[in-house]
């Protein structure tokens, strides 16, 4: 492993929030996990399952363009801090609601559609503040890789060891570690030294003037909207293929909530090796390139693993299928961030998280209803051939950087520092016929 595969981290304040988050995303996980087997023991419906996901995701479709204009309008530092402080009382409540013992499926879901509401918030504030967070912005693609690694580490651990307290001590528990290590990233938020906030005034309407300029540059800027649509249709179709896990571990495997964790923990397995594979990339790698053999390898892992019972090959290709799913999030948002006027950074991620945050519960609801009829095998088939489908509909898109032999990160970065958001104007990269962009989008 290149010891430049761990460059972002000799940024302090990168650092501090990466060690904070990592911990928190573990209590995420292990919350997550538990959720999912608390409602299949309930109601034994992988619909449910489905349901439950829709619930904690879709509040990020609806909220999401709200959420990223808060963040350009408004110091995302304090944005962050305020949502971190909501997700910590969230957990908080449903501890004690799983400890007394007298909850409802519908109190379940009820506080997922919370912390839904809150992630739409979350999101487009937390991943703007990276790029704020990094001193040296040639580090920013680096920077999102290891955030990557971070967020599949924690899905490696998580379900784990959210597994075994489920077998042992009960899902009160897990919820009451992931509350607790809420703290963590707030006390890493607090220690760090940012630039001061200076206000800006704020002259346009939130609903009218602010959202529509957002998606007005994605329309003058189809070398982004390509890449969130693109995202949008896997999303929908191919990425909620997580939902059927727990069938797969009570039924396809006979097993219980630690072969649920086992399976979780593979495909995490996976996704943190290509995240690691993806950090360990120069700046002038063709990553539209890695996006589409990605996507093939996502879709074959999925086809293979749908059928397989034995369980140790099924890992192998759960683990497949997480290494190619990586490059759905890490890519694309490595694409976005590298290309995105800095001023319009916080919308363009709202329209990011709504691709993928917000259509994959629609999709775990599809996907949860068409199992129901076909069952989970014939389901994650299906799901599997829709990826190949969408490399072969975004195929001219995907290859025409191959064919410049350039890459956005190498125009961007390479050759000179990001500009600060004061210094760039509100105008699209331009982009040429052949998908690579001219040294206009760096002035």
């Amino acid at each position: 492993m290149k010891l430049s595969t761990f460059n972002a981290l000799k940024s302090r304040n990168y650092r501090l929030y990466f060690y904070g988050q990592f911990v928190s995303l573990i209590g995420t996980w292990m919350q997550r996990t538990a959720v999912s087997w608390v409602v299949y023991t309930l109601t034994h419906s992988s619909f449910m399952l489905g349901l439950t996901f829709f619930a904690g995701q879709f509040p990020s479709f609806v909220l999401g363009l709200f959420g990223g204009v808060v963040s350009d309008r408004y110091d995302r530092y304090r944005v962050l801090l305020i949502t971190q402080f909501a997700s910590l009382i969230q957990a908080s409540i449903l501890a004690v609601l799983i400890l007394v013992g007298h909850y409802k499926v519908w109190e379940l879901l009820a506080l997922s559609v919370l912390l839904g509401c809150i992630n739409a918030f979350d999101v487009p504030s937390r991943q703007s503040l990276v790029y704020d967070m990094v001193e040296d912005k040639t580090m920013i693609p680096n920077a999102l890789a290891l955030n990557s690694s971070m967020v599949n580490l924690a899905r490696l651990i998580g379900p784990a060891v959210a597994g075994v307290v489920l077998e042992k001590l009960g899902p009160g528990i897990c919820f009451i570690l992931n509350a607790g290590s809420f703290v963590a990233v707030i006390i890493s938020l607090m220690r760090m030294r940012l630039k001061p906030y200076i206000p800006k005034p704020h002259r346009k309407k939130v609903w009218t003037q602010d959202m529509r300029e957002g998606f007005s540059y994605l329309k003058r800027t189809p070398a982004i909207a390509k890449v969130i649509l693109m995202l949008a249709v896997m999303s929908l179709l191919v990425v909620p293929y997580a939902t059927m896990m727990p069938v797969y571990a009570k039924v396809i495997f006979n097993g219980d909530a630690t072969t649920f964790g086992y399976i979780d923990s593979f495909i995490g397995l996976g996704a943190l090796t290509g995240a690691l594979f993806l950090a360990s990339l120069p700046p002038s790698a063709n990553r539209k390139r890695i996006l589409w053999m990605n996507t093939i390898l996502f879709g074959l892992g999925l086809i293979l693993f749908s059928h397989t019972k034995w369980f140790p090959l099924a890992m192998v290709f759960a683990m497949l299928s997480g290494f190619g799913m990586m490059a759905q999030t890490t890519v694309s948002n490595t694409i976005i961030q590298t290309t995105v006027t800095p001023a319009m950074r916080g919308r363009v991620i709202s329209y990011f998280a709504m691709a993928y945050f917000g259509l994959q519960p629609l999709g775990s609801l599809l996907i949860g209803a068409v199992s129901q009829y076909i069952g989970a095998p014939a389901t994650l088939l299906a799901e599997g051939l829709a990826a190949l489908a969408v490399v072969g509909i975004f195929w001219k898109y995907l290859r025409a950087k191959e064919t410049a032999g350039e890459d956005d990160a190498h125009l961007l970065i390479g050759e000179s520092p990001l500009p600060s958001e004061e210094d760039v104007p509100l105008t699209p990269a331009p982009e040429r016929a052949d998908g690579t962009f001219t040294k206009r989008a760096i002035i």
